[in-house]
């Protein structure tokens, strides 16, 4: 794979320091995909026999409406210890964009006029300042908190405690790991991550996460390492159980298995290593009708650092706002508007609606 050996893990948390193996993102390498235009003109340069709204329509679900709001999912920023190659984010330790307090404030208003949980997510979210006071205040609304990590965060000083930090608020933590092998791990993820991330892990562990019987649900999160769809999300979860386990000493409740979508610095490797067209056009014959349901556009709400308003975390990351005129921030957000709106979409969502499907809940179907 051309881009394997440009992945890197830093050593420390925001400013680490420098070394020739690290790979910037996108945006401070000034690469044309750094833009979001650039990175649509690129899949819709793909032949495609048919475009995602076509799919819906033959299928009887277009236009796609949201079904109830579950879920506030909050991207508190970019900032990233690390900078892997297959991420939609572009996070990174080079990038600046962190939420403020101020804007977690008018999500937190938001949050208190719905019934939805909260899903925090990144970028690194721990790197953000006021990442602590966020979970607090999100528990004091007595709202289920999922937090996304990557694991090697907490191999940092400055968040050496955060899995008694974790447990003490009860957050379901959703971990990234691409696979229980090193080898796989590494080469998506940068050179010594499985090691850090077995550690994390084994902290996670001790303080009752993982253990079926605390509450404290642990959930790992596989993408492929390669330009195809993930395997079945129920027998990699029993094979990832029985293999961590042996190797590792590792338990944990849940696998989720996520298709890698066709933007950012992950569209950068297939188109740099020949795998665009082909990969794109498996996504679109693999359209499947029964996966549409459990796309996250239909039940939650994607905030940006900034407060801006999206249908998910792709939407945001190519700045395809809410089709809500004058109601795609947070301060303005109107939960009617939300529900009657129609969902964007474009060839991207091929990649949520493929095979048994993918959300931030893992296979939808």
């Amino acid at each position: 794979m051309a881009h394997d050996s440009l992945e890197h893990i830093t050593s420390d948390a925001a400013a680490p320091e420098r070394s020739r193996r690290t790979l910037p993102t996108l945006a401070a390498r000034r690469d044309p995909l750094a833009s979001s235009a650039a990175q649509l003109a690129c899949m819709r340069s793909v032949p495609l026999e048919h475009e995602f709204p076509d799919a819906l329509r033959s299928a009887g679900l277009w236009p796609l409406r949201a079904r109830e709001l579950d879920i506030l999912q909050l991207n508190v920023g970019r900032v990233c210890n690390q900078t892997c190659h297959h991420c939609h984010v572009d996070a990174g330790p080079d990038r600046r964009e962190s939420m403020s307090r101020e804007t977690m404030e008018s999500c937190l208003r938001l949050l208190a006029r719905t019934e939805a949980c909260v899903d925090i997510t990144g970028g690194a979210p721990e790197l953000n300042p006021d990442f602590r006071w966020l979970v607090e205040r999100c528990r004091e609304l007595g709202r289920h908190v999922m937090h996304r990590c990557n694991l090697t965060i907490l191999e940092t000083a400055a968040h050496a405690d955060l899995p008694e930090f974790f447990a003490e608020h009860a957050l379901e933590v959703v971990c990234s790991l691409p696979h229980y092998r090193a080898t796989s791990t590494d080469r998506q993820r940068g050179e010594g991550v499985f090691e850090k991330s077995m550690r994390a892990l084994r902290r996670l562990n001790a303080v009752g996460y993982g253990d079926g019987v605390s509450g404290l649900r642990l959930v790992l999160v596989a993408n492929p390492t390669g330009a195809f769809l993930p395997a079945s999300q129920a027998s990699l979860e029993r094979e990832w159980k029985r293999e961590l386990l042996r190797r590792e000493g590792v338990r944990f409740d849940a696998l989720y298995t996520i298709t890698n979508m066709p933007i950012s610095r992950y569209l950068e490797w297939l188109e740099r290593s020949g795998n665009l067209v082909g990969y794109l056009q498996r996504l679109a014959q693999a359209f499947n009708p029964a996966a549409v349901a459990g796309v996250m556009c239909r039940n939650t709400l994607s905030v940006r650092w900034d407060g801006s308003l999206f249908d998910c975390d792709f939407n945001q990351m190519l700045e395809l706002p809410l089709a809500v005129p004058g109601r795609a921030h947070v301060d303005d957000f109107d939960l009617d508007a939300w529900r009657s709106r129609d969902i964007v979409v474009d060839r991207h969502c091929f990649g949520c609606t493929a095979g048994a499907g993918s959300s931030c809940g893992g296979a939808t179907t």
